[in-house]
């Protein structure tokens, strides 16, 4: 046909047909295999990046493959859109955070379609639109009548400049992860979700997630932070109160030179009452309410505290223990109290000798010094316990055991675990987010809205007021209502809910998307999850996915579905960088996706971020290699133009044998690609390894088509195959070149090839002839030659004689099947 690749109006007419036949639409069919693939979605910026284009490609490349091999799978998208950066485009721009958010959907939504990503656009979702956050609402409510959401006041994280408290989680470094402002403390009435009561269980499944990247395991089996140890109570010298510690290390006890209380905790102003200490005591407290945990507990951070003039007695002899409070002591890890033990234990080492406090040894190690004053540091080794009554001689571990059945006996203490994961907060004291269901009524309390009143609408027409208070507060029509328990004057929360409440189930949501009675039916749910391929950043590792894993595991517990786990595999791609960093405007290496697309298509653009690094490692931008993604695609295109009408009419035999040898070869090659581009997308995932088989594949069909004798049939049944094997990188000129060979129907709804095990037989195959190390020749040799006589084949080649001639051979390293090294001098 000898036409152009003209890559735009091909895009757009494949688009066009998969829109219109609904090629992508799936339902529950029990009769197939499932598979549900999804990618992270994404919040609706406005322009999709090229971060953006990465994952979606990667994921893209799964569901169509695994539609080609014959499951029913679904490949979703939907949108987080509520957040902060709408409410804060709204106060910049005067455009009502619902409008902004809309907009920016309909440009992406766009973006995504000119890509050619194989959703089902019909199972659409935004967490925005009131149809969805009136489940995030039920969510809510079920939390709240198993007890797991509860309101307290708490010390929370306070970003001054967004106005709003966040998780732990969001602080990074003492910054807020959004907008980089130091964060501060602040006492608030807060709700939480009680995500503590499954920490052992979020522990343990993780050994149910072989899919998963061990580094994300890592990170969550950090986050949870499970502790074994033991937990007693030490009396307050003159004072009724008691103090609770909780500590990994018991056999230590008698080392307790010194006791910590967060500068939060509640005993503080009870023990300094009335101490001449008490004035310097409020003082540091107040301090310490502007400091984040980071400028606190940071490793290089200077330990200070002040003592508060009290003394609590240590249960196991008897010792009255001076009481300070101090920065490193935080009151939401653990009681919020410690045991010091400075000898054994860095941070009390440090806080020790900074102010003159006994240190005492009390674990010897074979080369440890007994006496503390040769201390140079803490000594946190092996050894035994010493100093320590007649637990003397008792090895780390034993001696463990020893003080915790002791307390047990004599009502001390007992052994127990300790986690570093808090309750979620989910309160936000702010406008664009899901409003929590709770009224206040003065007579009766804290009341839950009714199920049948959701969802509780989220007001549209507000006024933002410069102080950056949300406008909830002054929306009568929004916060004053009727108690639904007596009937009298009550008022609504104001708070919304962080953003990660929605992201928590929406998977569960694309399972039956326009259900209206519950969040999902119990059917397409129990059809569709778990997610087999999860696809995102390894940024969500702690946050989104620690999340979606307690709202899953709660859902099972109330038997509403099956899954105990959300996501069977996951995959964290890694970022898209340019001139080594991070894509970003600050920097001014951003490339846009809409101007690759518009300069060399979306089947370039997806091609290149696929070949140019495996999915889970970094990409480096090339233009060049954008350029020859493209060139190599017009090459495909060229190849298939030309022979189309020639390979329209020809039938593909049943029997292949009685071949010659240009085209056993060719066969061979076909086939090899299929099986290697079938195990690297199927069992690795290796994009790039794939796509740079079906290049040789294509070289080989230049080759082979100037043949004097071509064999049409295996010439169409190569084509056929690298056309199969293109359509999930690049779909679009897949499609074209499959309708000009005269085939019926999308190649996507294709079955994928599968390799002929007779065809990969070979009685000949190419082995490399090395001259020092150094590639000189490729040669054809007889299957399984002997040693000898690869080295006879080699040296007989004239071109290896050449180069050779003069030469000293030292020696002649044959590996069978591959290579003949002669080593020459």
């Amino acid at each position: 046909m000898n036409s152009k690749y003209d890559f735009q109006a091909i895009e757009k007419k494949w688009q066009k047909y998969w829109e219109e036949q609904n090629i992508f639409h799936v339902t529950e069919d029990p009769n197939r295999p499932k598979y549900y693939a999804l990618e992270m979605f994404p919040y609706p910026s406005g322009n999709l990046h090229m971060g953006h284009v990465r994952n979606y490609a990667i994921g893209d490349v799964v569901a169509r493959f695994k539609a080609m091999n014959g499951f029913n799978v679904l490949h979703p998208m939907g949108w987080d859109a509520f957040g902060l950066p709408a409410e804060n485009a709204a106060i910049k721009n005067a455009i009502p955070p619902a409008r902004w958010t809309s907009s920016n959907i309909v440009n992406m939504r766009e973006q995504l379609k000119t890509l050619g990503i194989s959703y089902d656009w019909d199972r659409e979702l935004s967490t925005a639109s009131p149809e969805y956050y009136k489940f995030t609402q039920w969510m809510f409510l079920k939390l709240y009548q198993h007890n797991l959401a509860y309101k307290k006041k708490a010390a929370v994280n306070w970003c001054p400049s967004c106005q709003t408290v966040l998780a732990n989680e969001q602080v990074v470094e003492g910054s807020c992860e959004r907008c980089d402002a130091a964060v501060d403390k602040k006492q608030l009435e807060q709700w939480f979700f009680k995500i503590t009561d499954y920490a052992q269980r979020l522990l343990d499944d993780l050994e149910m997630l072989p899919g998963w990247p061990d580094k994300v395991k890592i990170m969550q089996r950090n986050w949870i932070g499970r502790s074994q140890g033991c937990q007693f109570s030490m009396d307050i010298e003159g004072c009724d109160e008691k103090i609770t510690v909780f500590t990994t290390r018991p056999d230590t006890v008698f080392g307790v030179t010194y006791m910590v209380l967060a500068p939060e905790h509640p005993l503080v102003s009870v023990v300094s009452a009335g101490k001449p200490q008490e004035q310097q005591v409020q003082e540091f407290v107040k301090r310490m309410q502007y400091l984040s945990d980071m400028a606190r507990t940071a490793s290089d951070v200077e330990k200070e505290g002040v003592f508060t003039g009290a003394y609590a007695i240590n249960p196991m002899n008897g010792e009255h223990i001076p009481i300070w409070i101090a920065n490193y002591v935080l009151m939401d890890y653990g009681t919020g109290a410690i045991m010091a033990v400075p000898a054994h234990d860095q941070r009390d080492f440090e806080f020790a000798r900074k102010y003159d406090i006994p240190v005492r040894v009390v674990i010897k190690g074979e080369e440890s010094p007994l006496n503390a004053d040769e201390l140079a540091e803490a000594y946190a080794g092996d050894g035994v316990m010493v100093n320590s009554g007649t637990f003397d001689n008792y090895s780390v571990e034993d001696g463990k055991n020893a003080v915790i059945e002791y307390m047990q006996e004599n009502n001390i203490g007992f052994g127990t675990v300790n986690f570093r994961l808090r309750d979620w907060l989910i309160s936000r004291q702010r406008y664009w987010g899901a409003p929590i269901p709770i009224i206040y009524c003065d007579k009766c309390g804290i009341v839950p809205v009714p199920e049948s009143d959701l969802p509780v609408i989220l007001p549209e027409d507000v006024e933002f007021k410069p102080s950056g208070e949300s406008p909830l507060n002054y929306v009568e029509s929004f916060y004053k209502t009727d108690c639904p328990v007596c009937g009298g004057a009550a008022k609504r929360e104001t708070d919304t809910m962080d953003t990660f409440v929605c992201s928590s189930w929406y998977f569960d949501r694309f399972c039956s998307p326009q259900e209206t009675s519950l969040p999902f039916t119990r059917g397409a749910v129990d059809y569709w999850m778990p997610v087999d391929q999860y696809i995102g950043g390894v940024e969500h590792a702690i946050l989104h996915l620690m999340y979606a894993r307690f709202f899953t595991k709660f859902l099972h517990d109330i038997n509403m579905l099956e899954a105990q786990e959300p996501f069977t595999n996951l995959l964290t791609q890694g970022m898209v960088l340019k001139d080594g960093a991070k894509m970003s405007k600050s920097k001014g290496n951003v490339v846009s996706p809409e101007d690759i697309i518009r300069t060399y298509g979306a089947d370039t653009a997806r091609l290149f971020i696929l070949f140019a690094s495996p999915p889970e490692r970094d990409l480096e931008w090339s233009d060049q290699g954008v350029e020859g993604a493209y060139r190599f695609l017009n090459r495909i295109w060229r190849l298939v133009d030309e022979y189309a009408d020639l390979i329209q009419e020809v039938s593909l035999p049943e029997d292949f044998s009685q071949l010659d040898e240009n085209a056993r070869k060719m066969r061979f090659k076909t086939h090899a690609t299929i099986k290697k581009v079938s195990e690297d997308i199927n069992a690795r995932f290796n994009f790039n390894t794939a796509i740079s088989a079906i290049m040789e594949l294509t070289n080989m069909l230049n080759w082979y088509k100037d043949v004097e004798e071509l064999d049409l049939a295996v010439f169409k049944e190569a084509i056929n195959s690298l056309l199969i094997m293109l359509n999930p990188f690049s779909p679009h000129i897949a499609e074209e070149l499959w309708q000009r060979c005269g085939n019926e129907n999308s190649v996507q709804i294709q079955n994928w090839p599968k390799y002929d095990p007779q065809a990969l037989i070979q009685d000949e195959i190419e082995i490399v002839v090395q001259i020092s190390g150094k590639v000189k020749e490729r040669i054809m040799v007889p299957v399984d030659s002997t040693e000898e006589e690869l080295r006879e084949i080699a040296q007989n080649n004239s071109r290896i004689k050449e180069l050779t001639n003069g030469k000293k051979i030292v020696k002649i390293i044959v590996v069978p099947n591959k290579l003949v090294n002669i080593v020459a001098n």
